[in-house]
């Protein structure tokens, strides 16, 4: 059986990090089996529904690598996916649906009452073996005892959840429906709709919910919710995955830091645990920084530029080798990308932008003459590379009787408008001679004679 799973989101506000994590455990299963992933946005309710939600959904699934494997071809695919498959929408399907609504009716398995369409629901317990919580056996509660039929369509003709869920689940050829166990009480409803329109249900795995550090359900409003904020917070999408792939699944070595390959390899439906998962916003920032600090150099310029464009630099007006050279000073220094402007933004910039409180403390008039005399010195190298740049400061400070701070703070803050950032002799070969000496003489034209 080539297997074939689903992830079906409701595009109402943003991607929950439970959704993500469905979404990543039906990709994984799909990869591992070497099977089909397919992406279907459920938007019949057309007041919670909006299309910028939707490219929340989209784009959170871009940015974590999750691409869908089938959908109508889209001529103007949203983001940076151009020409991809676009995932099916069930507001384009409703004519499917009408079609069975239609054969239920025509074989008395459902009927009118008060405008609305019902399900002649079965009268019996529904028993089922579910692949991740094991036999599962659902009684009817007292109420649905005296009436266990449930509505499929409203009386303003709009088909409800359970019947959209199982007709597209059934028409597509979903062979597995991996999703979050708050759904395991509606799936003696999708049972009997199968059984009703004569084919077997798909295989059920409920993974366990996603809660907060101190047991409670996590909900929207809860930190760390939503996958936008990793993506806005500068995070590694690689840690990202990984982080999520662990809520409410053990690889068979407990290992922590997988690789997208060895997750895919690693993964299956046995593997994920039975109790609920509790988020870590502490283990996930370990984790961004664990990533980051070891990310291929490439990767790296990657979310790098990314980050930087998002902030308003356009890295393309400056040398590749420049990039490269300025972004590779920042490598293992930061604990998310959205630190990047603030600490490097200075080396595409053409003006330098000053801290107040660092201006203050490094733009003295004691500091001035000191300045003026590296400034000298640099001005005469020969030679403006790292190790004679260090060389040539430690040697005036000595000259000049200070500390070695005493001129690494001023020239800092003259080349850079901070305290903090990257190393200052790195940096000072980066921007190049001319750059470094035009920033010392603005620097001196600030302080005081």
């Amino acid at each position: 059986m080539s297997v074939r799973v689903r992830f079906a989101p409701s595009p109402t506000g943003f991607l929950h990090i439970g959704g993500a994590r469905t979404a990543l455990f039906n990709w994984l299963y799909a990869r591992h089996m070497g099977g089909q992933f397919v992406l279907r946005i459920e938007d019949t309710d057309a007041a919670r529904n909006s299309q910028e939600a939707v490219d929340v959904i989209l784009n959170g699934l871009r940015w974590l690598g999750l691409a869908w494997d089938e959908g109508p071809m889209t001529g103007d695919a949203t983001g940076p996916c151009r020409g991809e498959r676009g995932p099916y929408f069930q507001s384009q399907r409703r004519e499917n649906y009408e079609k069975r609504v239609e054969a239920l009716l025509s074989h008395d398995l459902a009927y009118e009452r008060d405008g609305a369409i019902r399900f002649r629901m079965k009268r019996e317990a529904t028993v089922f073996e579910d692949l991740i919580v094991g036999e599962v056996r659902r009684e009817l509660t007292d109420r649905e005892e005296k009436d266990p039929d449930f509505v499929i369509v409203r009386s303003d003709g709009k088909p409800v959840f359970h019947l959209t869920n199982v007709v597209d689940d059934l028409e597509m050829g979903i062979t597995h429906v991996i999703r979050g166990e708050d759904h395991l009480s509606n799936t003696p409803k999708h049972i009997a709709l199968f059984e009703a329109f004569g084919v077997p249900a798909p295989h059920y795995a409920h993974i366990p919910l996603i809660l907060n550090p101190d047991g409670s359900k996590m909900s929207k409003r809860d930190a760390g919710a939503s996958l936008h904020t990793y993506l806005e917070e500068g995070y590694a999408p690689e840690a990202v995955l990984n982080y999520l792939s662990l809520l409410g699944w053990s690889p068979k070595d407990n290992r922590e830091m997988l690789p997208v390959k060895e997750m895919v390899d690693l993964f299956d439906l046995p593997g994920v645990l039975r109790h609920n998962a509790r988020f870590d916003l502490a283990k996930l920032q370990w984790m961004n920084g664990q990533y980051m600090a070891q990310l291929p150099g490439d990767r790296f310029h990657e979310l790098c530029v990314h980050t930087l464009a998002k902030a308003g630099y356009d890295t393309n007006t400056y040398p590749l080798e420049y990039v490269k050279g300025a972004l590779d000073t920042c490598y293992g220094k930061l604990k998310t990308f959205a630190e990047l402007p603030a600490y490097a933004g200075f080396y595409f910039r053409d003006t330098v932008e000053f801290e107040p409180e660092a201006e203050e403390k490094a733009f003295t008039k004691e500091n001035r003459p000191l300045l003026q005399r590296l400034r000298e010195v640099y001005a005469g190298m020969e030679k403006w590379d790292v190790g004679h740049l260090e060389a040539k400061l430690k040697n005036t400070a000595g000259e000049l009787g200070v500390k070695v701070g005493a001129l690494v703070l001023p020239v800092r803050v003259a080349c850079t408008g901070s305290r903090v950032g990257p190393s200052l002799y790195h940096l000072l070969e980066v921007i190049g001679r001319e750059v470094a000496l035009a920033r010392l003489d603005g620097a001196l034209a600030r302080m005081p004679v």
